[in-house]
């Protein structure tokens, strides 16, 4: 499995300019005015992890393969874009595709950059965008409680999901997100919107774009957007989308010593990845041998055999054993051969439970 993310957002408030960074290639016009963006692009960026590069140090491979996000950038929204203004709702459907959400704000001042609406304002922007997702995914629904009111008249074990259905509706009406409805966890919820993909029910990671002078210090439109998505339970993360665009073409080293300059430790493309990761539930473990070290990526709380179906199906239906390392053992002993003499091996079952960083080796029989 791997994390997909839609970068979504106004016009002309930095997604391109953001996504050209993410891939490291000028894969995605960015231009200033309006719908420069007019087919969703699509990338896959790998997730950077230094602990690939410490595992690769001591086991010497043929290959290093990272974990991989794949980002889309969605056509800028407007006000009234659910009902087709702009360029419609047809980029709506391009977001039901996503795990996560990036919803770019401006908070910048620009008179050489054109707003949409005249001024940058982050909170209005955030309510165009977020007004939009709840009437997109309200219309979804709309449609799923015709069809359910058909079939309960057939079938009585349909009104559970039916009532439930106008519960999530007057819950959207009223402008609330599907994610801080009550009854989200219960089965019936669950049932209900498991084929739906409502934009809402997904993480949002707040991305407030900032010009080189707002990397320093918050300004004022950065700690309202930190201030609502904490309120709501939400990731945010300041970047300066034209920074992280420059840095794209740099080596490794050339960029630390960027970062350094700015009194920043990490960029703000790998926080947002890290903020994915966290708002999904999702950690990484590796394998490491000659041939390949690789991270593979994998909801926190899985265990062993549903770990392993990630390198294949095979692994879980034969599952017999796992071999683990914890990564720290891993690095302090240099290797598999120096854990395993330290006792730092460990022969795990079907019931245990991966942990980030776990170095595993499957054993299976199908």
């Amino acid at each position: 499995m791997g994390l997909s993310i839609g970068i979504v957002g106004l016009p002309n408030v930095g997604k391109s300019t953001l996504f050209n960074a993410l891939t490291k290639a000028q894969n995605a016009a960015a231009a200033n005015y309006p719908f420069c963006t007019v087919e969703p692009n699509n990338a896959i960026v790998m997730v950077s992890d230094k602990r690939l590069d410490q595992l690769s140090d001591i086991v010497k491979p043929q290959k290093v393969q990272n974990a991989i996000v794949e980002f889309t950038d969605i056509a800028g929204l407007v006000r009234g874009a659910s009902k087709g203004e702009g360029l419609g709702n047809q980029f709506l459907s391009h977001i039901r595709e996503t795990s996560a959400i990036v919803h770019v704000v401006r908070c910048f001042e620009s008179e050489s950059i054109i707003h949409v609406d005249g001024s940058v304002d982050p909170l209005r922007d955030i309510e165009v965008i977020n007004t939009e997702l709840v009437l997109a995914d309200i219309q979804l629904l709309e449609n799923k409680i015709t069809r359910l009111d058909k079939q309960a008249r057939g079938d009585k074990k349909i009104k559970p999901q039916l009532d439930m259905a106008g519960r999530v509706l007057d819950h959207l009406s009223d402008g609330n997100p599907a994610a801080s409805f009550d009854e989200r966890e219960s089965d019936t919820f669950l049932e209900l919107t498991k084929d739906m993909r409502l934009i809402t029910l997904k993480p949002m990671i707040y991305a407030a774009n900032v010009d080189e002078d707002g990397l320093a210090e918050d300004n004022e439109h950065v700690k309202a957007v930190q201030k609502f998505a904490a309120e709501r339970n939400s990731e945010s993360v300041k970047i300066c989308a034209k920074i992280e665009e420059e840095m794209s073409g740099m080596s490794d080293e050339e960029r630390n010593e960027f970062l350094e300059a700015l009194g920043a430790s990490q960029g703000g493309l790998d926080l947002i990845i890290q903020k994915g990761y966290n708002a999904l539930g999702l950690i990484s473990y590796f394998t490491a041998g000659v041939k390949e070290v690789r991270a593979w990526t994998v909801e926190r709380g899985w265990k062993a055999p549903k770990a392993a179906s990630v390198i294949h199906d095979d692994f879980e239906r034969g599952f017999i054993r796992a071999e683990v390392i914890a990564y720290d053992d891993y690095i302090l002993h240099e290797g598999e051969s120096g854990a395993r003499t330290a006792g730092k091996l460990r022969t795990e079952g079907k019931e245990y439970v991966v942990s980030n960083g776990d170095v595993m080796h499957f054993l299976f029989n199908v």
